[in-house]
């Protein structure tokens, strides 16, 4: 049985590579701001952006030599924060094809992951479709 997509304000889309700009941080920077302001969001991860909510990136990054007694989270530790700030309002997909296709096989159990056709469930569900990237 399919699972529900409920209605949401905004849905964000993050495709392709994510690390090699500023892609991600445009992304939860843009969810944060509007859940805020008290809407709700969906954010959708296709190609290597589905990497970014792998449990082996554990909560926090390397140290940083050059200021190695403070630490700095990983996308995944800001999205579990994200997550469990806003557990009514923001909800996070990953196309199963392309999280399958990088092996990409342990996510965030809050992440629910749905097949490339479902996409389109999804945009139906928001008021507003944004993307980011290119695959």
């Amino acid at each position: 049985m399919a699972r529900r997509i409920p209605p949401t304000d905004l849905l964000i889309t993050l495709m392709g590579t994510p690390h090699t700009d500023d892609k991600v941080t445009t992304v939860l920077r843009l969810a944060q701001a509007v859940l805020e302001r008290g809407a709700s969001v969906q954010i959708w991860t296709c190609g290597y952006a589905t990497l970014i909510t792998q449990q082996g990136l554990g909560e926090d990054k390397p140290r940083n030599l050059a200021d190695w007694n403070t630490s700095y989270p990983s996308t995944v530790g800001l999205v579990r924060s994200m997550l469990r700030a806003y557990p009514d309002r923001l909800y996070w997909y990953g196309c199963r094809f392309c999280s399958d296709d990088r092996g990409a096989v342990d996510h965030l159990p809050e992440v629910v992951l749905r097949p490339p056709a479902g996409y389109a469930a999804n945009v139906a569900a928001a008021d507003k479709t944004v993307m980011v990237g290119v695959i």
